[in-house]
């Protein structure tokens, strides 16, 4: 018996098996500040890479790419974001504006650039899906930029027809034993939080673009 011959239809198909897995798999990006980058901790502690473990446990086939920076802003995303079009992106996790508010940037720019990030993603990504991370400030005085800023959120996800996590530090702001001694950014322990509150809003979405056939295609080559 040739037991080569024999070998080849089963070695045939366990290459074919794992094409097709390799295939299969779509994306998520990232694409956030300091609280998505891991601030002082290893990025395996950041909530992206928690999130990469819950997709795996609940058998969803998704490489989870962060592409977040510490400080980052909208308009330095704008900059940014180009080198990370040219793969394909199913979902599109993006977290950012609450630097630019520090910083006293108007709500109505920070949401034109946030909206300019996501025009671009979807040109590229036709089919992509929309996670919009939500933020407040600390409220040191009920004004109406601190009203207009927490509602740019909600109002962006309405208009893109994105899932919205409200408050992605929801549980975790204002307690020090689940944030770093600088009061602002959370620990390891906070990030499980966070990650769970991501979770909730992101589950049912990566459950609806693992059944849908093909996602986004591959974005053109070229810029």
């Amino acid at each position: 018996m040739n037991y080569a011959a024999a070998l080849l239809p089963v070695t045939l198909s366990m290459v074919l098996a794992q094409v097709a897995s390799a295939a299969e798999m779509k994306a998520i990006l990232v694409f956030g500040d300091s609280l998505s980058d891991g601030f002082m901790l290893k990025r395996s502690e950041a909530y992206p890479a928690l999130l990469a473990k819950k997709l795996h446990a609940a058998g969803l086939n998704f490489q989870v790419i962060n592409a977040s920076a510490a400080g980052g802003t909208t308009e330095g995303g704008l900059e940014r974001l180009p080198a990370h079009l040219k793969h394909r992106i199913d979902i599109f996790i993006l977290e950012l504006g609450i630097n630019d508010a520090f910083r006293g940037l108007s709500v109505d720019q920070i949401q034109h650039n946030l909206q300019e990030i996501i025009d671009r993603v979807k040109a590229r990504n036709p089919n992509v899906r929309v996670v919009i991370a939500g933020m407040q400030l600390p409220n040191y005085a009920a004004d109406d930029y601190v009203s207009a800023f927490g509602k740019m959120f909600p109002d962006l996800a309405t208009k893109n027809e994105a899932a919205l996590v409200p408050y992605l530090i929801e549980g975790v702001a204002g307690d020090p034993s689940l944030n770093l001694p600088d009061g602002i950014h959370p620990n390891a322990a906070g990030q499980k939080i966070l990650a769970q509150n991501v979770w909730r809003v992101l589950e049912p979405v990566a459950r609806e673009v693992s059944q849908a056939r093909g996602g986004s295609p591959e974005p053109p080559a070229g810029d």
